[in-house]
Parts: C-alpha cells; sequence; structure tokens
C-alpha cells in the first residue's frame, strides 16, 4: 500500500508540535477524501497546507521560502493485521532528518536522504483502523560551509544549483507492507568475481524474525537456484551465502560488448513448528525481495579500468541530479540521461557527489554505461558527521551495490573548503596558495573522515575499487594521489597549457575527473538578456551559478555589444576547451591517462553552468565538440600555437587514437596546411592497433611571410570507419615579429 498523494503540512512551532496529533477522530475521513471531520478542530483551525509526497516542500507554494522543520500528516484507512501477519511502514527517501508518529505513539526518527528506513507497526494498526501518520521533517540550511553537518551532497552546497535551494521533503513514495513473521530487512547482492568459466554472487541479509525458529531460504541467480535452512534467533539475524553461476553471460560495458541482465531473488519462509527442520507444503512465503544484476568483474590498475579482464579508456562526464527538485523528475527524463550519454560516445558518468533516483541505475545497468559513484559528501563537513557517514556508507552499498554499470565508488568529492571567488590577479595567486594548502596538508575531511568513509565501503563491499576522495593533489615525494581536477582556460593557466603540463607532472593525468568551461545556455531568459549589459549579476551568481570574475578573465562580456553575441562567444570558449582537453588525454591513451570525466554533462536548474546539455537538455557548442573528440576513431595534431611568426619551423606530430577492439589495417592520413595564397600537403599511412593511439607522421614546415589566418585539415579514410569520415581542422594567425 503506497501512502503517496495529497498530504498535509505546516511550517513547525511549539504550539503545533504539542497538538499536532491530538484528539484522533476515530470518525475522521481519509486524507483522499478530504479533512475537514467533524470533531477534529486541530484540522479545521490551523493552516495547514495541501503537499504532494513524494515531492520537495519548496515545490508547494506556501513553503516555495521554508526552510523548515515542516508537520506532515495523512490519514489512510487500513484493517486489523490478521493473525501472523507483520505491518511495516517504510520511508523511501526524506531529505533529512525526521521524526515518526501514527496515530500519536512515537514510531521512530530517520537520517538520510538516499536509503529507505523501516519501522514495524503491526501492533499501532491493530489498535485502529482508522489512522493518522505524522512525520516532522528536517533539512537544516547549511550556514556554515567549512563544517556541514547533513550528509545531502550537491544539494545543499554546490555551484551548479541555487545555492539558497533546500530539498527537504519526502521526496520518494512512503509505504505500508506487509510480511510475514519474518522479514528481509537489508539485503546487500554482489557479483564477488566472474570471468568465462563462473561468476560468484554473493548475499549478506538481516533477517528480521518475530520469534526464534526455523526458516527456509530461497534464492536464485537466472535459472541457478540455492536452498538454505536455518534457525534464527527472535530479532534480527545476519546470515550470508553465496551462488556459483557456472558459464555465466557476462556483463560488459556497451564498447566491449552486450548487457545481459539476471533476475535474483531472494524468499524466506517461516516454519509453522518453530523447531522443526521439515517445511510442510503450501506455506506461504513471509517475504520475498528481487534484484536484478549483471554478472562481470571490474579492476581499476595504475587508474587504467578493467572490466572482466579487458582495459577500457573511460570517456566520462560528471552528472549532477537530473532535476534540482529530483523527487520530481520523470522516469524518462532519468532514463534519457543516460542515452544522451551513451549517444555521445561516453562511456562513463561520475554521479557527482549524490545519489540519484533508482531509474539512473537501471538505464546504465540496460545500456551498457559504466558509473563513477561519488558518497554524496561535497567539501568541507563536522566532525560530528563521522559515523552517521560510516553508516550510511553501508546503505550505500546496499541499495546499490547490486547495480554492473557502478564501477568505482568514491567516498567525498574536493574535501577541503575554498572559495574560489577572485577580483584580481593577486587574489588568484592567493587563492591558489591557500588551494595547494589546502590539498597538501593534513585536515579532518580528507585525512580521517574520507578514509573513514573508505574502509566502510571497502568492507561492505570489496568487489569495486574504492578511492577515498576526488581532486586531491598527489602527495610528494612520490606523487602518489587520486584523481586530478584541472580547469585550464578556467581557474588556472591558459587551455593550451595542459600538454606541457603533463609532459612534467604525468601522474597528474592519470585520470582527470574534471575540467570545462562556464558557458550562457541558448535557453537563458532566465537572464533577463534585455538588460544588457547591465544584467544582475549578484543575482546570477547566487541562484544561477554564474562565476562572472572568471568571464572577465577568459569571455570578457564588456567585449560584447549584445547578449546574444557575448553568448555565443561562452559557447565557442567552452567547446574549445572541451575539444583540447579531450583531444590531449585520448592522445595519452595509458601513457598514463587511463580516462576523463568531463565536468559536467546536463544541468538540474536553469543556470550558467559548465554543463554541455541546459536545463531543458538543449545543446551548447561543447556537447558537439565533445561528441567530436569522443568518436571512437580521431586524428589530431599537436594543437597550433596561439600565434606563429613568419620564417618559424612549424613541427606538429600527427596521432590516430582508435577505441576499436580491432586493428585497422592500411588508413591513410591527407594533411593540409592552408595560408593565404597557397599550402603545403602530406600523406601519412599504415597500420593502426586495437585500442591504441599511434603517430603516423609529422608536418614539418617554415612559416611563410604571408601574415593572416593560417588552417590545418586532417583527414583520415582507408578504413571502414563506423561512424563515418574523420576530419579535423585547427587554425592560428601568421604574425610578423
Amino acid at each position: 500500500m503506497e501512502l503517496v498523494g495529497p498530504w498535509e503540512a505546516v511550517e513547525a512551532d511549539e504550539d503545533r508540535r504539542r497538538d499536532w496529533l491530538d484528539d484522533v477522530d476515530p470518525g475522521a475521513t481519509t486524507a483522499s477524501q478530504g479533512t475537514e471531520a467533524a470533531g477534529d478542530t486541530d484540522l479545521t483551525d490551523r493552516p495547514w497546507q495541501p503537499i504532494a509526497v513524494p515531492g520537495h516542500w519548496r515545490s508547494t507554494p506556501a513553503f516555495a521560502d521554508s526552510d523548515g522543520p515542516l508537520l506532515y500528516r495523512t490519514r489512510f484507512d487500513h484493517p486489523a493485521p490478521e493473525a501472523g501477519d507483520r505491518w511495516w511502514l517504510r520511508f523511501d527517501g526524506a531529505f533529512y532528518q525526521g521524526d515518526v508518529w501514527l496515530d500519536g505513539g512515537y514510531v521512530g526518527d530517520t537520517e538520510g536522504y538516499f536509503f529507505p528506513h523501516g519501522f514495524e507497526v503491526t501492533e499501532a494498526l491493530g489498535a485502529r483502523t482508522e489512522h493518522l501518520l505524522g512525520v516532522e521533517l528536517t533539512c537544516r540550511p547549511e550556514t556554515d560551509r567549512s563544517a556541514k553537518r547533513n550528509i545531502t551532497g550537491v544539494f545543499q552546497d554546490w555551484d551548479c544549483l541555487d545555492r539558497t535551494w533546500n530539498p527537504g521533503g519526502l521526496w520518494r513514495p512512503v509505504h505500508l507492507e506487509r510480511t510475514g513473521p519474518v522479514r528481509i530487512r537489508h539485503l546487500r547482492v554482489l557479483c564477488r568475481e566472474a570471468n568465462e568459466t563462473r561468476a560468484t554472487v554473493t548475499f549478506r541479509a538481516v533477517l528480521d524474525a518475530a520469534t526464534a525458529g526455523e526458516i527456509t531460504l530461497r534464492s536464485s541467480v537466472g535459472d541457478v537456484d540455492h536452498v538454505d535452512q536455518r534457525r534464527l534467533a527472535a530479532g534480527e539475524n545476519q546470515v550470508e551465502w553465496q551462488i556459483r553461476v557456472d558459464e555465466p553471460a557476462l556483463w560488459w560495458p556497451h564498447a566491449l560488448g552486450d548487457q545481459p541482465l539476471h533476475d535474483v531473488e531472494v524468499a524466506v519462509t517461516a516454519h509453522p513448528d518453530p523447531d522443526s527442520d521439515q517445511l510442510p507444503d503450501g506455506v506461504p512465503v513471509s517475504h520475498r525481495l528481487t534484484r536484478r544484476i549483471g554478472l562481470r568483474q571490474v579492476n581499476l590498475r595504475a587508474w587504467v579500468l578493467h572490466v572482466n579482464g579487458e582495459r577500457l579508456f573511460v570517456k566520462g562526464a560528471n552528472q549532477g541530479p537530473s532535476r534540482m527538485a529530483l523527487g520530481e523528475a520523470t522516469p524518462e527524463e532519468l532514463r534519457r540521461d543516460v542515452e544522451l550519454a551513451k549517444e555521445a560516445n561516453l562511456d562513463l558518468l561520475r554521479i557527482h557527489a549524490h545519489v540519484t533516483r533508482p531509474e539512473v541505475y537501471d538505464a546504465a545497468d540496460e545500456a551498457g554505461m559504466l558509473l563513477w559513484q561519488d558518497f554524496p559528501l561535497q567539501w568541507a563537513y563536522a566532525r560530528s558527521i563521522r559515523k552517521q557517514a560510516q553508516r550510511q556508507a553501508r546503505e550505500l552499498v546496499d541499495l546499490l551495490g547490486h547495480h554492473p554499470s557502478i564501477a568505482i565508488w568514491c567516498g567525498h568529492n574536493e574535501p577541503f573548503h575554498l572559495d574560489n571567488k577572485t577580483d584580481t590577479p593577486g587574489d588568484i595567486a592567493a587563492t591558489a596558495g591557500r588551494y595547494f594548502a589546502a590539498q597538501e596538508l593534513p585536515s579532518w575531511n580528507k585525512s580521517v573522515l574520507d578514509r573513514t568513509v573508505k574502509r566502510a565501503i571497502d568492507k561492505a563491499d570489496g568487489t569495486r575499487p574504492v578511492i577515498a576522495h576526488s581532486g586531491v593533489l598527489p602527495h610528494p615525494p612520490l606523487l602518489d594521489g587520486t584523481d586530478s581536477h584541472l580547469y585550464f582556460g578556467w581557474y588556472h593557466g591558459e587551455e593550451r597549457d595542459l600538454p606541457t603540463f603533463a609532459k612534467v607532472v604525468p601522474r597528474m593525468v592519470r585520470f582527470v575527473s574534471e575540467f570545462g568551461a562556464q558557458a550562457v545556455p541558448d535557453t537563458a531568459d532566465f537572464c533577463e538578456p534585455d538588460r544588457w549589459p547591465d544584467l544582475d549579476w549578484e543575482h546570477l551568481a547566487r541562484h544561477h551559478s554564474v562565476q562572472k570574475e572568471h568571464f572577465d578573465r577568459r569571455v570578457p562580456p564588456a567585449d560584447h555589444p549584445t547578449f546574444a553575441s557575448w553568448q555565443r562567444a561562452t559557447q565557442a570558449y567552452q567547446a574549445t576547451v572541451i575539444r583540447h582537453h579531450v583531444e590531449t588525454l585520448r592522445r595519452l591513451k595509458y601513457r598514463p591517462t587511463g580516462g576523463f570525466a568531463l565536468f559536467c554533462f546536463a544541468d538540474g536548474h536553469p543556470g550558467i553552468t559548465w554543463s554541455v546539455l541546459d536545463h531543458e537538455r538543449t545543446p551548447k557548442q561543447g556537447h558537439q565538440a565533445l561528441v567530436d573528440a569522443c568518436r571512437p576513431v580521431i586524428v589530431v595534431a599537436d594543437r597550433l600555437p596561439a600565434e606563429v611568426v613568419v620564417g618559424d619551423t612549424l613541427a606538429l606530430d600527427v596521432h590516430v587514437v582508435s577505441d576499436l577492439r580491432t586493428p585497422m589495417q592500411d588508413i591513410e592520413v591527407a594533411a593540409h596546411l592552408a595560408w593565404d595564397g597557397g599550402g603545403q600537403r602530406w600523406r601519412f599511412g599504415g597500420h593502426i592497433d586495437a585500442d591504441a593511439c599511434v603517430r603516423v607522421g609529422t608536418l614539418s614546415v617554415e612559416v611563410p611571410d604571408v601574415p593572416g589566418p593560417l588552417t590545418l585539415t586532417l583527414e583520415l579514410s582507408g578504413y571502414d570507419l563506423p561512424a563515418g569520415p574523420v576530419s579535423r581542422t585547427d587554425t592560428t594567425r601568421i604574425v610578423r615579429v
């Protein structure tokens, strides 16, 4: 039974807390029939407002500016439980902390937004047939950004959403569910190993038994069955077992193979005679849970991902919440983001510092889209959350561990607190110094909290790579560290600096999990373009993510007479940054780069962000740059300098990068360097190994005395390419000293 639809809510105060659940009228109607019940003055003399469950309270006009806490309630009818039945109240998702009452009696509390909370209510349901369920829910604003206490990730502190947004609410469905005497309270399903010969699936369950006695536990993976018999004590019992599958059909990322999925079922049956090991025919199952899994094995070796023993250069992007009000996203919207990522030639989505809706994980399993799953820690937290973080890390594995698409767990994104705002060159240097110190010096977040979360996930799972945090600089002298966040051309340096940087510090480009630049979307009415050039920059920064101080350095608004001109220029700049970074990292394939994840893919809120798809999924120019740069086969030369001087010698290496799993024979690359009134041509040919980057030749030319544009065009032919012809163009200018 789902308790969804219209509930009632009111902002909590001490007066309302004293009487909001008093004098429950047994003759009152259910919430679905209205709440104006005779004799129940509490329902008629207070300013209670209808509110949608599931949903976020700020989507209700009466609470559009509220930070809570809110009192929620709903009435429902339910008959008294039958003998042997147990009834449970389950909240699939509650932002962020809650206290629960049923018919005036306290049921329990919740903390943690992304996993379910369950409470037994058998006794309470037996006292009457008409019931009042109440929840006091709070999602406290995080005013101290350096010591947050809510494990809500990007929802309460992120530069891609409205900083004033409060995600509070019963954002996922509420259920009443019936079981027999034994309930499966927790279930963890993991593929422990997988190869062409066999796969092993491990199970861990917590069984809640009303009384001590014998049970039969049946489980299956596809058509492989397992039956076990155990004796349980009254209360919670932890049980573990495994199932072996011979000659399994393996699950692969879409670039490597197919995605067969297997239904998993776990069913527990309590014996009528608690002292007998015999289970008579016809005894109903006490509780049953199902999962869908894929059989595969993942490893991370020197930041190169291997799936079922096959290495894969990972082309990915970060993905935040599909909507800021995630509970209100449609299943179609959630699945579409995965499909769009696959169409963009990506292999991986990083679920950035949050846990999203189940539809995304199911879609990724089906599409063969790998997921990097962050635990919802973003920037800096208080010491008090450590134990809660451990608990929620275990819940994360229980909730998502069965999904074959999840390839990497990450404990914390950027575990430090910094303000990226810079108004002067001096501020930039100061910010860089603080940034370096925050990364290199020990701290509570990255030295204690993150390691705690990593250990908890490692212990709960053990089948996937787990990294403690993302975006922490390597530590001297060995320069061991994590993945890198390199914002050349935005926060630091110039977009042309990446190749030189990679040569100097190659360990910093082993896996680049964030890079990019902001760009104005086509759907930008929220900017009020008619006000140009006098936009409300402070409002846009607070509510729509714009970082004007960085635009002033990269694409100055003052240089453009119209909003449309600036809009186009920002998109062109973003496209250049994306294309250059992706091509550079692909040329470093496995030497030493294992992959990348652009920041970011699609917006969940109207904004001027790093996304290549805006909140309406309208592509920016950067989207096409990403698609082109991520094609299975690309041809690319060394980047032309920003300008070239007459008489200098240009020497540009030309590479072909192939992600194909078979070699390319007899390819031909045609190169044309053109200037006003002339040009030079080259042709290269040869063999390209499978899954490789090969230098096919070098262009060498003395720059002619012809000031003006210089254009390099590359074309790859001679092989039946899966996505059609491959070409690349780069431009610069010839100048005299």
